[in-house]
């Protein structure tokens, strides 16, 4: 005959619900990593707060961001000195690259088309900036504020700004439909469009 859950001594008189607490003991290995934990707290204290030996998160975060900056700025300025000298991308990822960035970034004031909306006609020969690769890299790094245009140094990477560009140059003579008059009355010479 089982006994009755009253004469169990390890259940107390606590009752809810029909729902009675057990009075057992933790298991040895919980009590013992409980402790440890206190012991860790009081030593992670002493050494981060109060004795201040180690660099807290913050700390270690504006170093790791500095550094981070530091190779990013040196990475943009080695970009922006070899403006001069760079051509156009003929490879189909780059080109297909500057395709996504182009239709994230650039569609919304140039037509997904490059036709013009806000912005300029991109497919025709009247470039107001300069018809030349580099005066296209330069503005997209450095945009235009007067005429609204963003600037995309601190947005797009080297090789996205690389890539975009080469595929706006894809985009020339081509034929959108309705697109945006010339704002530039001078068109390029057919030698600085396609050189």
């Amino acid at each position: 005959m089982k006994e009755s859950p009253d004469s169990d001594p390890l259940l107390l008189d606590h009752e809810y619900d029909g729902i009675r607490e057990l009075d057992n003991r933790l298991p040895r290995w919980w009590v013992w990593l409980f402790y440890i934990t206190i012991v860790f707290s009081v030593a992670y204290m002493g050494y981060y707060h109060v004795f201040k030996l180690g660099e807290l998160s913050a700390a270690e975060y504006a170093r790791d961001n500095a550094a981070g900056q530091a190779l990013k700025n040196a990475s943009q300025a080695k970009f922006e000195a070899s403006l001069e000298s760079l051509q156009p991308s003929t490879d189909t990822a780059i080109v297909g690259r500057g395709n996504t960035v182009y239709l994230t970034y650039c569609a919304p004031c140039h037509r997904p088309d490059a036709g013009g909306l806000v912005g300029p006609n991109l497919c025709d020969d009247y470039w107001i900036h300069g018809p030349k690769f580099s005066d296209n890299l330069k503005v997209i790094i450095n945009g235009v504020p007067d005429k609204g245009m963003l600037t995309w140094k601190g947005v797009l990477q080297p090789s996205e700004i690389y890539a975009v560009a080469s595929y706006i140059y894809t985009l020339r003579g081509t034929k959108p439909p309705n697109p945006k008059p010339p704002e530039n009355l001078a068109p390029a010479k057919p030698t600085e469009v396609y050189e």
